[in-house]
């Protein structure tokens, strides 16, 4: 049998975990409650999706090829945006447009890395970044992170080689939810910088972060193109999941590179999905600052929750944006516990085995809550669940 290079690597969680649904009954006063997946499951506000609709009717060209790289006006919005929340000045050629952050990542990677090369990724790490570093043959370099998630630039620096070619940063962190201080985040960079790699940032749930300002200052370094590559993704913000619209901004060589790539796969990114994230750049501020606060107050409730599971050995082990981590008390690996929690108390989750080495034994001893798409009155019920839980 000829090993392709998706047998590389390991079938997508979040279908995998959609299987252990199948022949399960939930009842009416238990409901599924479905803390896999970390995406809006809300359509867009409505004024979004009437624009969405008239673009659709009304603009001829949203219908055709566009450029590979994005269209112009909203690269330049990005541009005008990022170097305002990050004091920096960010021109449009140093940003594209993507088919959603994903294919940023992919895009990144074709553009810096080849077969046999290295990549350090702190664990636990985004599943499908780990996916396509197997497929494309790159190496991914875990390190391990300490109880509060957060990876240190001393346990990093030993771990550079010279088929090294970058750092990869995921803040506020996706499974974790952690947030990154902006001296970690800036002490990655300067190691990087030092050793020619390149650091990349995925941003994703920026829009999420419970702090003011700016969470980190790379782009105040007049070389930062040279050393970052800044990954985003509109789904989260406006609801464009289905859209597939994301964004990375580094140097215009690097995103001359990422072009070959990207022409290749999509030859453009979606046209309706970027006018839809060009119209909500531009008028969906207000809504999105709402947005932000729900989401705090649900990761408020996490921790108002706490109370009901810590007595009985649950741990958290950091919280923010869409997610939850902990570690549970039960005897039993957390790819198994998960299946169970599917089976008796009508939860889905996705367990620390879905984001670690398999050799970690913190693998076996987490689960990842996306709390995104439950409110707080879900999640106090949630909490009720996973207090009666007992293996």
């Amino acid at each position: 049998m000829t090993v392709s290079r998706t047998n590389a690597t390991f079938a997508p969680p979040v279908m995998e975990a959609r299987r252990w649904l199948e022949g399960v009954v939930f009842s009416d006063d238990k409901p599924l409650i479905n803390v896999s997946q970390a995406a809006p499951v809300a359509p867009p506000p409505e004024p979004l999706r009437r624009h969405i609709a008239d673009t659709a009717l009304n603009v001829a060209e949203a219908h055709l090829y566009g450029p590979v790289l994005g269209l112009p006006e909203l690269r330049a919005e990005v541009a005008s945006q990022w170097s305002a929340a990050y004091g920096a000045v960010i021109a449009p050629d140093q940003v594209a447009i993507t088919s959603g952050c994903n294919q940023a990542f992919s895009a990144a990677l074709a553009a810096i890395a080849s077969e046999g090369d290295e990549v350090i990724t702190p664990t636990p790490w985004y599943f499908n970044h780990k996916m396509w570093l197997d497929m494309q043959g790159v190496t991914a370099v875990p390190l391990k992170t300490g109880a509060d998630l957060l990876p240190d630039v001393a346990q990093a620096a030993p771990l550079i080689t010279p088929r090294t070619r970058a750092i990869v940063l995921v803040t506020p962190n996706n499974p974790g939810g952690v947030e990154y201080p902006a001296s970690l985040v800036r002490g990655m960079y300067d190691l990087a910088k030092a050793h020619g790699l390149r650091l990349i940032v995925d941003e994703t749930y920026r829009d999420f972060d419970s702090r003011d300002g700016a969470p980190h200052d790379l782009f105040s370094d007049p070389d930062w193109a040279d050393t970052l590559i800044h990954l985003y993704s509109f789904s989260k913000a406006y609801r464009l999941t289905g859209h597939r619209v994301g964004a990375m901004v580094s140097s215009t060589p690097l995103l001359a590179e990422a072009e070959k790539f990207l022409d290749t796969v999509a030859i453009c990114p979606n046209q309706l999905g970027q006018h839809a994230a060009l119209w909500g750049m531009q008028n969906l501020s207000d809504w999105l600052s709402e947005e932000r606060e729900e989401i705090l107050d649900r990761r408020a409730a996490i921790t108002d929750n706490l109370p009901k599971i810590d007595k009985i050995g649950w741990k958290l082990r950091a919280v923010g944006a869409y997610f939850a981590y902990f570690e549970h008390p039960f005897d039993l690996a957390s790819d198994e516990l998960a299946q169970r929690l599917v089976r008796d108390h009508a939860i889905l989750t996705l367990p620390g085995t879905m984001f670690m080495p398999e050799e970690d034994p913190d693998a076996a001893r987490t689960l990842r809550i996306a709390f995104a798409n439950v409110d707080r009155d879900q999640i106090g019920v949630l909490f009720d669940r996973l207090a009666t839980v007992a293996y």
